[in-house]
Formats: C-alpha cells, structure tokens, sequence
C-alpha cells in the first residue's frame, strides 16, 4: 500500500505539472496561456477515465497493479508524444478569422492534449475503484501530490527550460508506473517497457522534437528570417522566455511614435522577444546623451516637455528604452520597475557594456516587482508616472490579447496612479493607434471614470492627447492643463508632424492636420467621451469601450456581439484584425467541450444499467451537474482574480489550483463528521457546506480588493503562503457538498453512482471555459454569485431527498 500511495502522489504531481506546463508552452507557441482549455481537457481526460473504469471494471479490478502500471507507463509515453504532436498540428490562432478548418485543428488540438491526462486518471480512479478500503487516504495522497506537482513545476520553470522540465516530469510518471510493476504479474515485459522509455527519455529523444514550434506570425519568427540576423542569449522562467536577437545587416529600429520629421536615427539596439513577441529594445549607449536624440521626437516624450527635471515613475522598463528616453528629456530621478528579474538581469549584466552599464547610473533605481504591487506599496509622489508600451504592435492590432487580464489599465489601477501624483504632476500613457480606435477610446473611457470616482467634476480639464503614425500619448494632469501648458503641447506637437487629439476647449479644426486620416476618429470619440452622452456613445460603437475594472480586468477586449456580422463581411477584404479571433476561439472551446463530454463521457455511461426510482436520475443528475459547475465557476474565478495579487498567470494558477484541491481534499474528508453532527440535530449536511460556501465567498467579494491593495507589495514567496491561507476557508466547505451527495448515493441507489461521477465531470469541462466567457462579459463578481447561485439550487436539490434515518430504495 506504500508504494501505492506514493506512486497516486507521483502520478498526481505530474498530472498537475503537466497542466501549468501545457499552459506556458501555449504562452509562448500562441498568444495566450489557454488555462481555461487546458483545464477544461483535463477534466475532460479525468471525466473519461471514470466511464472508463465503470464499463470495464470487471476486467481490470483482478488486474489492478498491471493495470495501474500501464496506466503510467502511457502517461508517461504520452506526456511527451503528444506534446510534441499537438505542437504538429497545423493550428494556428491569427488563421481562425478567414480559415474555417482552424476550427477542427483546434479540436484536434484539443483531444491531443486531452490523452495523456486519461491515462493519469485511470491511475487514480483505478485506485479508488479497486482498493475502496484505502479511499481516504488515496484521496489525500493524490490532493498532496497535485498541490506538490504545481509547486514543483514553478520551481523547476526557474530552473529549466520548457522541454527539460517535460522530461522531468515523464520520469516522475515512469517511476510511479515502476512502483506498482513490483507486484505485477507481467513483471518482465514491464521492465523492458520501462526501460526502453526511460532510456528514450535521458538519451534518445532529438533536440528538434521538442522545438517548440512558435507561431509564423510572431514577431520573433519574423526577425530571424532578415539575413545575417543572430539569437545570441535564451533564458526562460515562468514570467517568460526571453530571447535576444542583433541584426547588424538590417538594424533594429525600434522607436514606436518616432516624429517622420525627426532628423536623429536610433543606435545600434538588440531586439528582446518575451514568448516570441512583445519585442523590448537595448539600445547601445556610452553616456553621450546627443546619441539619444531621437528620445525627443516621440509623442511619448510629451510630458517632459511640461515638467522640469522631473521625479519619474516608470511601469515596465523592459530593455531600458524608457529609462534612456527620461534621462535624455532631463528627468531628475527615476524609478523604473520591471516585473521579470531575468529582463533586469540582461540590461545590468548580460549586454551591460553594450547598455552603457545604464542601470549604475546614479540617477536610476531599478525594482523588479509588479508595477501596481509597487505603486501600491509606495510612498513616494512622482511628477511623471509613465506606463510603458508593453505589447508589440502586432499583437495589439491583431486581437490576440483579448483574453489577457490586464491590472495596468483599469479603474482602480489609474486611480492609485493619480493618487501618487504630486499636484501638477502628469500620468502618460502611450498605446499603439488602432483604426477605427479602440483601446484609445477605451482608455479614455476608464480615466475618465477613475477621475470621476475621485472627485473631479470635469474630467476633460485634465486630459491631453497626441497622436502619430502609429502611437498616441495620453496624458492625465493632476490638476487643471494651463493656458501656457496647452500652447507648449501645440507647439510640441506641430513641430514633430504630430496631431492633437484632445486638450481642453480644442476646436475641431484643430484634429487630423499632419498623419491625415478619413475623418478624425479620435477626436471624435474622446469629445464624445466626455461629452454629456458618453454613456449612449459607448453602447452605440462598434466596440466594446466601456471602462476596464478590476472586476473585469479585460482592457484588450473589444468584441461586440451585434457587429460581428459586419466585420466577418469585412474578413477577406483587409478586415480581418477588427476580429478578436481569441474571443472566437473561446467560443469554439465551449462547443468542443459540450460535444467531447457528450460522446467521451455521457454516451458511453448510458450502456450501464440503471434501476433507480423515477425521477430520482433527474433530481440528483441535477444535484451533481450544479456542484460540478459552481465549484469550477468559483475555481476559474479566483485564477483570474488572483493574477492581479499574484502578478502572474501561471503563479495564479499554480497557487489556486493545488489550494482549492488540497483544502477541498481535507473538507470531503471531514463531510463525513459533518454528516453525522448534522443529522443528530435535524439538519441537512449540505445546506450547512453551502452557508459556509456563500458567507465566505460573500465575505471575499468585499474584502479581497482592500487585502489585495494592502498586500500588493509584499514579496511573491510571502503573497503565495496569505493565498493559500485565503483560499483555504472556502476549498474546504467547496470539499464537503460532492462527498456528502455521493455517500447518500451510495446508500440507496449505489447504480447510480457512475451516473453521479460522469455528471459532474461533464459540468467540470464546460463550466471551465464558461466561466472564463461570463467573467469576460459580466465581471468576476457575477461569476462567484451565479456559482453561489448553483450551490443553493443543488442544496434545495438534494434537501430532505434521502431521509438521514432510513434508506428508500
């Protein structure tokens, strides 16, 4: 028996491991970490291997060590296999908007990755179903290993790269399968088995089947196919895969909203991609400033043009370009805080020559922490807080980042800005222009909330923009904008072939005069923002614009139901980017979803016989398909919300996942005390799980923004162990509903027990990928309620159902 419950923990850990790192290779082959569709497969692989078990137990009960054995022989063969196929499978996200056949290439995607987690799950439900005397703590032993294994893979991201860590993890699999081979009666083929993949693991697997196959459409990509281009460094973490590239034959310049008029070209510069895209510039710098020149012909150096030897706030200093841009423009001071240390490590030691040793500048502190953790945390009032321009042009443009939660660009993200802005000091932020203008206006919309809520009366007093070719800066003034102030953007403008988009008392004439467009769209929409009907001007346009929160932290997406018509018309004729093809593909998943449950899970339970009362599959198919989706509403909800506290994720996930699994682990062990206690006094066992579910979550929804804001800044090992702590409470009550429903199941109508099983798997897939959908249009907060909402339906299910005191048949 020890050496089954090592081998569930193992199995377990690598299961769960697995999971996070399909997530971080889809961050870096795609656009997007797909948590929602990962877990949705597994749960999918987890739901199948049950229906398996039930219609085949008959015959691998006698042969369970075997069975258990090569269960995880296979995962470990298919880990790798099909890690390497799904990568082979000709899908590719930007191409779902004109190509159809994308959508079965991403269900094939989809059951591909769906494979290795049905073997995992026939290990563990194999040693549920054939050693039910050890349930308990075969039940621990697989939550301990699954809150092991996310942890585990954290580290070992750290530590590996994304293909060795697959290795490491195939191996963990192998050696649970070699553990329970020991009392095997087909011990000899087994060894060889083994042996053969284990050899094929340290020695015989080929560096190009593991490439990850990054998407054409990357910007990366892109680079390394101009002649005499290099990559000269890759380091990889779970916060990114940084890769360096030079190319002395075509050179990089990258400078977004350099003025055509600009009569300074950029330097030398090395180009960082982080997960292939989202490209960040080293620029070569020896302390002459007047090599910089070009610093002062971009429309993100407005601000400096109003501020004297300013105090600056950088978010997101990357490869330091905004660093260079506030020391040329005369910055006093300068705090410039980057998320990823590995970044910060390139700049001040990997090319520190090539930088000019530019972080030692006496001038420059650099913080690697996540920007609203920082600002939170600090005390210090800056005269410019500037937010970088993170993403890549193509990704912007694209409707690729729709998905992404963003904390930088919400309500409550600007208002702690401005709150540590010291009077007449500026807020900027540059986007890339998009046409007709979405995250601009979105933008706009939000600061303009964010100011309200603070009390201004008039918001448009303290807004200026301009725009280029390609960028627009935003700049938000905490105070009213002079008359001196506004002729200085005017003129700073002018003289770089910028236009002005918006300032105080701006005549219409005044927009659209150098970057010539149709009409001028921004001004347009930005005067109608803060015009009297901005409300009925964002439910009229053509995008979604309403401000971002950070109960809806999603700032990139844009998608509206009633236009989708219109720009699928447009699709073949240059319309493709106004798609957000990642909305599309979330949409596909849930039907996947529905329809792999369906033949994978359901049709297949209805070749087991049932004889149970009328009615009763009903009401308790109604029980455990609510208990399925609320505990995955609750789950997907606190991922989500969790990566503004825990600054990425993959850390989010990794955290929520193990919490909810081992605390929920602990309460299903305890439902049975809970039972008994319960029905002693007359009352239902589950209606007492579900108050302490609702109070919590309740209770979570009003004080999880104050802790969050408070703890922010604190160190991320700290913030994972308060996580933990927070999650604990509610995982435990979420435990204790599904255990108590199955042991009345269990009591007086055990045929129904598959039935129970199979339900609840098949709410688990779709509600996964449904709860991502309603957080997106409806917020967080909408999530948890629904999901509460299902927890009392399923409690009034069950209610008074089976008497505590007799058994009905």
């Amino acid at each position: 028996m020890r050496r089954l419950f090592l081998a569930t923990l193992l199995i377990s850990a690598a299961a769960i491991a697995y999971e996070i790192l399909l997530m971080r290779m889809l961050s870096i082959v795609q656009w997007h970490h797909f948590a929602y569709m990962i877990i949705s497969l597994a749960l999918l692989g987890y739901g199948a291997s049950g229906t398996f078990i039930a219609l085949c137990q008959d015959f691998l009960k006698p042969r369970f060590e075997l069975s258990f054995s090569i269960s995880g022989l296979l995962f470990s063969i298919a880990m790798v296999a099909c890690f390497v196929l799904g990568q082979r499978v000709p899908f590719n996200a930007l191409e779902i908007v004109w190509n159809s056949r994308q959508f079965f290439y991403l269900a094939v995607t989809y059951l591909v990755f769906f494979v290795p987690f049905f073997f995992a799950a026939c290990c563990i439900g194999l040693a549920f179903t054939c050693r039910p005397s050890f349930i308990n703590r075969i039940y621990f032993f697989d939550l301990l290993g699954a809150g092991l294994g996310a942890m585990l893979i954290v580290g070992l991201l750290f530590l590996l790269a994304v293909q060795h860590a697959l290795v490491m993890l195939a191996i963990l699999a192998l050696i649970a399968s070699a553990l329970m081979r020991m009392t095997s009666t087909a011990r000899k083929p087994l060894i060889v088995m083994q042996l053969a993949c284990l050899a094929i693991l340290l020695l015989g697997l080929q560096r190009d089947w593991l490439e990850m196959r990054t998407s054409e459409y990357k910007g990366l990509n892109q680079a390394i196919q101009v002649v005499g281009s290099n990559v000269l460094t890759v380091s990889s973490s779970p916060l990114g895969l940084l890769t360096v590239v030079e190319s002395p034959r075509v050179p990089f310049r990258y400078a977004p909203g350099l003025s055509v008029n600009t009569d300074f070209e950029p330097p030398e510069q090395l180009a960082v991609f982080t997960d292939g895209d989202s490209m960040s510039a080293i620029t070569r710098f020896d302390g002459n400033l007047d090599a910089l020149g070009y610093m002062g012909d971009v429309t993100a150096a407005l601000p400096y043009a109003l501020l004297h030897e300013p105090h600056v706030l950088i978010l997101g200093a990357g490869g330091g370009a905004d660093v260079l841009l506030a020391l040329y423009n005369g910055a006093g001071n300068i705090d410039a805080v980057e998320l990823n240390p590995q970044m910060t490590k390139l700049v001040t030691d990997t090319f520190a020559d090539f930088a000019g040793h530019l972080y030692d500048n006496e001038r420059i502190t650099v913080h690697t922490q996540e920007a609203r953790g920082f600002v939170a945390r600090s005390k210090d009032r800056y005269d410019l807080i500037q937010v970088a321009l993170l993403d890549s042009f193509a990704a912007s443009g694209s409707g690729v980042q729709a998905l992404n939660e963003s904390y930088l660009y919400t309500v409550e993200a600007i208002q702690e800005y401005l709150q540590h802005t010291a009077p007449g000091g500026m807020l900027a932020i540059t986007r890339w222009l998009k046409l007709p203008p979405r995250d601009n206006l979105k933008l706009v919309a939000t600061v303009r909330d964010a100011l309200q809520k603070m009390g201004i009366a008039e918001p448009e007093r303290q807004l200026a923009i301009i725009r280029s070719w390609n960028t627009s800066t935003l700049l938000v003034k905490q105070g009213k904008f002079s008359a001196d102030e506004i002729a200085v953007i005017t003129e700073f403008a002018r003289s770089r072939s910028f236009d002005t988009a918006f300032y105080p008392s701006m005549p219409a004439s005044a927009a659209n005069r150098f970057n010539l467009l149709d009409q001028p769209f921004l001004y347009d929409g930005v005067t109608a923002l803060l015009g009297e009907d901005a409300d009925d001007f964002v439910a009229r346009y053509k995008f979604h614009i309403a401000p971002a929160t950070d109960d809806k932290p999603y700032f990139f997406h844009f998608f509206k139901w009633r236009s989708l018509p219109e720009v699928m018309a447009l699709r073949k004729r240059g319309g493709a980017s106004l798609i957000e093809w990642s909305y599309l593909i979330l949409i596909a998943t849930i039907v996947q979803a529905v329809v792999a449950g369906v033949f994978l899970i359901l049709l297949p339970l209805s070749r087991i016989k049932r004889s149970w009362p009328q009615g009763t599959g009903t009401r308790m198919g109604s029980y455990f398909f609510l208990l399925g989706l609320a505990f995955l509403f609750v789950e997907m909800a606190f991922i989500q919300k969790f990566i503004l506290f825990l600054s990425h994720p993959l850390y989010a996930v990794a955290v929520v996942l193990s919490g909810f699994l081992m605390f929920a682990g602990l309460g299903s062990a305890c439902s049975g005390r809970l039972t008994h206690r319960a029905e002693r006094f007359g009352h239902s066992p589950v209606s007492i799980a579900v108050a302490g579910i609702s109070t919590i979550a309740l209770l979570y929804m009003v004080l999880l923004p104050v802790l969050f804001q408070q703890l922010m800044g604190l160190a991320d090992g700290t913030k994972i162990i308060i996580s933990v702590f927070l999650i604990a409470p509610l995982a435990f009550c979420m435990g204790m509903p599904f255990p108590i429903g199955l042991s009345r199941v269990a009591n007086n109508i055990p045929d129904f027990i598959p039935w129970a099983w199979g339900i609840n798997g098949f709410a688990s897939v779709i509600s996964a990928t449904l709860a991502t959908l309603l957080a997106i249009e409806f917020g967080f907060t909408a999530v948890v309620l629904l999901a509460l909402g299902f927890y009392i339906g399923a409690a009034a299910t069950i209610h008074n159902y089976f008497s505590p005191l007799e058994n009905r048949p």
